[in-house]
């Protein structure tokens, strides 16, 4: 784990944007079409810890952006190219545009300055979307990953953020994945190789530190 000074510089909140990753209805919701990886978020910890980090993002005037996974319901630009896809298209909750299935889940809350991007395809919500320009526009240099899950979309969010330039830190609480024992097996054996690990207080503790003015590019 990195000492509080060095979490504190990665961690500017002028520079600093949070993520969450699919934390929506239809999927860490009472209602998911994933109940096993909803159950998991909620009983670690890990979605309670995402709204934790949210608030204080609100409170510190630190950028969130939320991303969501949707699809049309014609299925049209969808991925149909892994089993992952053609798995999702029988489950019986659907991740359908303008449903009650892609809205940010509680206890999560969206502030009107959070931007929500939605994606219809792939395994990213930085490849193919506005995120990576979003962050640019902002200033952002170090990006806090959170949500779900540790299995897909959070490995790849982290390398594709790597990928791009930022510097990634990974809350371990507040990410999570099934089984249980395999979050914990992927931070440590892949994460850990290519973003900062710590935990939400740690994070928080940066947070709510002294505000510096946010940097805009020129």
């Amino acid at each position: 784990m990195p000492s509080h000074e060095q979490l504190s510089e990665l961690l500017d909140p002028a520079t600093t944007v949070v993520l969450t990753v699919e934390c929506q209805q239809g999927v860490v919701g009472p209602d998911s079409a994933l109940p096993q990886l909803a159950h998991e978020a909620r009983s670690s910890g890990a979605l309670a810890n995402v709204a934790r980090l949210v608030a204080a993002a609100h409170e510190s005037d630190v950028q969130v952006i939320h991303a969501v996974a949707e699809r049309r319901p014609d299925g049209r630009g969808a991925n149909h190219n892994a089993r992952l896809f053609r798995a999702a298209e029988r489950l019986p909750v659907q991740q359908l545009s303008g449903t009650t299935a892609v809205r940010v889940a509680a206890p999560i809350e969206v502030a009107e300055q959070d931007f929500v991007v939605r994606r219809l395809h792939g395994l990213s919500p930085i490849q193919g979307t506005d995120v990576d320009a979003l962050l640019r526009n902002l200033g952002c240099r170090t990006l806090v990953v959170s949500g779900v899950s540790a299995n897909v979309a959070i490995p790849n969010t982290v390398f594709d953020a790597v990928n791009r330039g930022y510097t990634v830190v990974v809350p371990a609480d507040a990410i999570a994945g099934v089984p249980s024992d395999y979050t914990p097996a992927m931070i440590r054996h892949t994460l850990a190789l290519v973003a900062t690990v710590a935990t939400t207080d740690e994070v928080l503790g940066c947070l709510r530190g002294p505000r510096r003015a946010r940097v805009r590019p020129a």
